[in-house]
């Protein structure tokens, strides 16, 4: 029995299909790697958004915890807790620069824009005029 005809065209198939998704696979893992690796000061982007995380906690009320929920919804769920996670540590690292004593809408819609790749601005917009978020005063930050 030789390899030809149909089967080898399944068996090209199929090698073609596992090679591409262990390529993705292998991508998304090694962006992980790359966070995870500590910077020249030793802690890695995922400590500094932990401590970030941790420090300001207490300043997050159930209101700003919900809007926050409702703000990554457009997000894949599987996607959807690492971005909560990575925004709410941006959110956090402005609180405290800005030494604020509460997490508020203006903290948590900057915190969302800084953290938010460019590319997913336009997702972000529209999320906000469905909230009826006016977003002029955060125009600046788009663009940057």
């Amino acid at each position: 029995m030789g390899l030809d005809g149909w089967f080898l065209w399944f068996i090209l198939f199929w090698v073609v299909v596992l090679i591409s998704l262990m390529g993705i696979g292998g991508f998304f893992m090694f962006r992980k790697f790359l966070k995870a690796l500590p910077k020249q000061d030793g802690k890695s982007d995922l400590d500094w958004q932990n401590i970030y995380l941790d420090k300001t906690l207490h300043l997050w009320g159930e209101d700003e915890k919900q809007l926050l929920t409702e703000l990554v919804s457009p997000v894949p769920e599987l996607f959807r807790q690492v971005a909560k996670e990575k925004i709410a540590g941006k959110i956090g690292e402005i609180a405290l620069n800005e030494r604020a004593s509460k997490i508020d809408l203006d903290l948590i819609i900057r915190g969302y824009i800084i953290a938010s790749p460019k590319r997913d601005h336009k997702f972000l917009r529209k999320k906000l005029d469905e909230m009826k978020i006016d977003t002029t005063n955060y125009d600046h930050l788009f663009e940057a």
